[in-house]
């Protein structure tokens, strides 16, 4: 757990006259959950998507693994490990569960033509492993619960071998039990693959028992980054006003 696997050093972002963040620092470790928290316009979403590939910082050093990265595209992101799991989930509504899994990166059989029966078997495998109950690969996105999507978008950062997944907002749209069966797919994924988490959410409370740590930001900058036991949701709520 004490292995740093990302680590940001005095991150900065402007958009225009707007200083989105402000000099943070923080640090992802192997095999952790870490939950950033703050409310709207704190600077987690603007932190996710420089992470992420879609901005570009303007002052700071990011390392990964120990290797300075500047990620110019969210490709650039996805190869060298790291799964974004965005609150609308990019997900293709007239697509199937496999073809969803498997999007934008399909299986090709000769000439570059889709595999269709290779991911509909390789979807089926990954599913039945992560313990999902969905019920066919050929089941249209539309017809999917909350938590039947989340776990389609999951089993993507599986499937790829991403060691860091970041999600936002992964408790919008689910019920008290989806959200249960979530956090267990996620805790199973930390456990068995060593795959470390960032949560990012306004809503401390529905994340609490998930996370291991907290980073708190509010207006740009980092307020405190803190173990969960070693704080109260109270405490946290109050640091974000």
């Amino acid at each position: 757990m004490d292995n740093v696997i990302l680590e940001g050093e005095n991150v900065h972002k402007w958009f225009g006259a707007v200083h989105a963040l402000k000099g943070v620092d923080f640090d992802v470790r192997e095999g952790e959950i870490l939950g950033l928290v703050g409310g709207n316009g704190a600077g987690k979403s603007t932190l996710i998507n420089i992470l992420s590939g879609v901005y570009q910082k303007e002052e700071g050093k990011i390392f990964l693994r120990g290797e300075e990265i500047n990620f110019r595209s969210p490709m650039e992101s996805r190869k060298a490990g790291i799964e974004t799991v965005y609150q609308d989930q990019a997900l293709v509504e007239d697509l199937n569960v496999a073809q969803n899994i498997f999007l934008t990166r399909e299986i090709t059989k000769s000439f570059g033509i889709v595999n269709d029966d290779k991911m509909l078997e390789e979807s089926a495998r990954l599913v039945n492993t992560l313990g999902l109950s969905i019920s066919s690969m050929k089941k249209e996105v539309r017809f999917c619960s909350g938590g039947e999507r989340q776990g389609i978008v999951l089993s993507r950062a599986i499937y790829f071998k991403a060691k860091l997944v970041l999600l936002d907002e992964p408790t919008t749209a689910l019920s008290y039990e989806g959200r249960k069966k979530i956090f267990k797919l996620i805790e199973k994924m930390r456990d068995e693959e060593s795959i470390s988490f960032v949560v990012i959410s306004h809503d401390i409370e529905r994340i609490y028992s998930l996370c291991d740590r907290f980073l708190i930001f509010n207006r740009g900058e980092k307020k405190i980054e803190v173990p969960k036991e070693e704080i109260t949701i109270e405490k946290m709520e109050k640091l974000m006003l």
